[in-house]
């Protein structure tokens, strides 16, 4: 069973960051997958980086559309964005230094920040951008 299913509901109403939202809720999924089906830590680590890579990819196009936009709230929303990096390239590091593992509860908080990251933060610029990207 899937941790995280897209709907309309997380649209943010810019076919581009969707598709995104999109990729980003395939990755967490296939990364719950290989933890739940006990993959090693090669599989694990190699979604993990891909999270981190694509996160950090989306991010960046998700700010330089809210740049060309003149998004008010711009600056927030990068140290809302970097604050997660930072969380995660750490959690990254723990693992591939053998004193953490990806568990239920870090799934749990990924999936809890992206949801509410996409329907309180992202939704926010929605109106700014329409037409935009």
């Amino acid at each position: 069973m899937a941790l995280m299913a897209w709907n309309d509901t997380y649209s943010v109403k810019v076919q581009t960051l969707d598709d995104q939202h999109k990729r980003l809720f395939q990755i967490l999924n296939e990364l719950h997958h290989a933890m739940e089906t006990g993959k090693g830590k090669l599989v694990l680590s190699d979604l993990l980086n891909r999270l981190i890579a694509y996160t950090r990819s989306h991010f960046a196009d998700e700010e330089k559309a809210m740049a060309a936009a003149k998004y008010p709230d711009l600056a927030t929303h990068v140290a809302e964005h970097r604050e997660l990096t930072k969380k995660v390239e750490q959690f990254s590091r723990d693992f591939q230094a053998g004193t953490a593992g990806i568990t239920l509860q870090l799934m749990n908080f990924l999936q809890q920040w992206l949801t509410s990251h996409i329907l309180k933060v992202d939704r926010k610029y929605s109106s700014c951008l329409t037409g935009r990207v």
